[in-house]
């Protein structure tokens, strides 16, 4: 598995210097914590808001609040919150979405090949900061990504979503 890591890592390296936004956003297929697959192409032809994140991260918990007020606003954007396992799994995801109530995001487990893809990461940069939020048009084009920011925490957040998506995106 490290072998596999390290070759991944090393195959971004020309890549790493490049913007995260603006790019078709990686493919990807994981399962959820009843083991349904969920894959990119299911979203297709929709918005989607791709969140990675760690059940014990306090800028996350408040992520997912608003992400509950972002479903009501535009019900048919597709939500999804990435956990790397371990250290996450079914119980800590579980816990997290009893705590923050978080009914409408659906949680997917990476075992970091995702991660890897999104982030473009190096061993010069092999983290990132959660919670980490890209956000990609009904093209599978990957518009935005926002790091951990105080936007991502308050209501600013639909703000920035209704300038990229217009009324079309609203679903109402």
């Amino acid at each position: 598995m490290r072998l596999f890591l390290t070759l991944a890592l090393a195959a971004g390296l020309p890549l790493a210097a490049q913007n995260l936004s603006g790019r078709r956003a990686p493919s990807f297929s994981l399962p959820d914590s009843a083991m349904m697959q969920h894959d990119l192409l299911d979203y297709r032809g929709r918005w989607l808001l791709i969140d990675f994140m760690k059940t014990d991260c306090p800028h996350c918990m408040a992520l997912s609040k608003v992400m509950e007020q972002v479903h009501a606003q535009f019900p048919k954007v597709g939500l999804l919150s990435v956990v790397i396992a371990p250290p996450d799994n079914q119980q800590t995801v579980a816990q997290y979405v009893a705590k923050t109530g978080a009914k409408s995001t659906t949680v997917v487990f990476d075992q970091g090949q995702m991660a890897v893809s999104y982030f473009k990461a190096t061993p010069a940069n092999p983290g990132f900061d959660t919670p980490h939020l890209f956000i990609v048009d009904p093209n599978g084009m990957i518009v935005k990504d926002i790091p951990q920011s105080p936007v991502l925490e308050d209501a600013g957040f639909i703000k920035v979503l209704e300038q990229l998506m217009g009324s079309k995106a609203q679903g109402k």
